[in-house]
C-alpha cells in the first residue's frame, strides 16, 4: 500500500490560496493608491486571478464595492487615494489658521487707517468692530 502523501497536496493548495489572496489584496491597494477605476475586471487583471474567484471572496467584494462607491462621484476627475485624503483635524487647523490670518489683517488694516488719518492730520474715524465668537 502506497504512503499517504495527501498532506503535501493540501499544504501546496493552502499556499497557493494564500498567495492568490495576497496578490488580490495587493492589487486592490495598488488600484486605490493610483486612483485607477476599481472594478472586478480591473482587479482580476491586475492580480492575475479570475473574476469568478473574486466574486466568491466576500471581503474582497465588499471592499471593491466600498471603493467603487467612494470613487464613483469623482469618475470625471482624478480620484484621491485614502491616505491622501484631507482629515477633519487638518481641515479644522486650516480653518483656524485662516481665521487667525483674518484677525491679523483686520488689526493691520485698523492700524493703517489710523496712521493715514494721523499723517493727514485728521482724527481717525472709528471703524466698526466685529465681535468674533471664540
Amino acid at each position: 500500500m502506497p504512503a499517504d502523501n495527501t498532506h503535501h497536496l493540501l499544504a501546496a493548495t493552502q499556499r497557493r490560496a494564500e498567495q492568490t489572496r495576497d496578490r488580490a489584496t495587493a492589487a486592490l491597494r495598488r488600484l486605490d493608491t493610483t486612483g485607477k477605476p476599481i472594478t472586478f475586471n480591473t482587479l482580476a487583471r491586475e492580480a492575475g486571478v479570475s473574476r469568478s474567484w473574486i466574486y466568491t471572496q466576500q471581503d474582497l467584494r465588499t471592499e471593491i464595492q466600498r471603493l467603487r462607491t467612494r470613487h464613483h462621484p469623482r469618475s470625471a476627475t482624478h480620484a484621491i487615494p485614502d491616505r491622501q485624503r484631507t482629515t477633519d483635524a487638518s481641515l479644522l487647523r486650516r480653518l483656524q489658521a485662516a481665521a487667525d490670518r483674518i484677525r491679523q489683517l483686520e488689526h493691520d488694516n485698523r492700524d493703517l487707517r489710523e496712521a493715514l488719518a494721523h499723517a493727514l492730520g485728521q482724527r481717525p474715524r472709528p471703524t466698526p468692530r466685529r465681535r468674533h465668537p471664540r
